[in-house]
């Protein structure tokens, strides 16, 4: 076995979604009710069911899943927010979906007007950061993000 031979850095996850909504409402509803379109069974409350997501509103607020009896789950802070352009988060979820105080990882979420709707560029980087196994976990991520951002559309879309 060559020690040599160079390791394989997973590549950032990256979707491009348009939004019949204007960048207003979407940052809204991907910012400020995400509990309302995120899949309640991405949870990582043990022992209770997910009632809300909470990203407060302010670079270094809290990002955590709040449980039906009350209990707290972080799964980061945020970075930057920047309404109704850009909000960044630090996700500090682990391969096992644990929260983990010294990982970080970006979701990185840009709204842009496109005619009467939004273009949705996202972005979640620096998954090497996860570990040995990140590579292999890849696939199942990107579809997972995938169905979120689906879930997110259709809710802003909603009205």
């Amino acid at each position: 076995m060559n020690d040599a031979a160079p390791k394989i850095h997973p590549a950032a996850i990256v979707k491009k979604i348009e939004v019949s909504a204007s960048p207003e409402r979407a940052f809204d509803v991907f910012a400020r009710h995400m509990g309302q379109w995120w899949h309640k069974e991405h949870s990582i409350a043990r022992g209770t069911a997910q009632k809300d997501v909470i990203v407060e509103p302010r670079a270094g607020g809290r990002w955590y899943e709040l449980g039906a009896d009350g209990s707290e789950h972080d799964w980061g802070e945020v970075i930057g927010y920047d309404p109704p352009r850009r909000l960044l988060l630090a996700w500090r979820l682990n391969r096992e979906f644990v929260f983990d105080p010294e990982l970080h990882t970006e979701v990185d979420v840009r709204f842009e007007p496109r005619g009467k709707g939004t273009l949705v560029r996202f972005e979640h980087r620096f998954l090497e950061r996860m570990g040995e196994g990140t590579v292999e976990m890849l696939e199942g991520m990107d579809g997972g993000w995938g169905m979120l951002l689906d879930l997110f559309r259709a809710r802003a879309e909603a009205g």
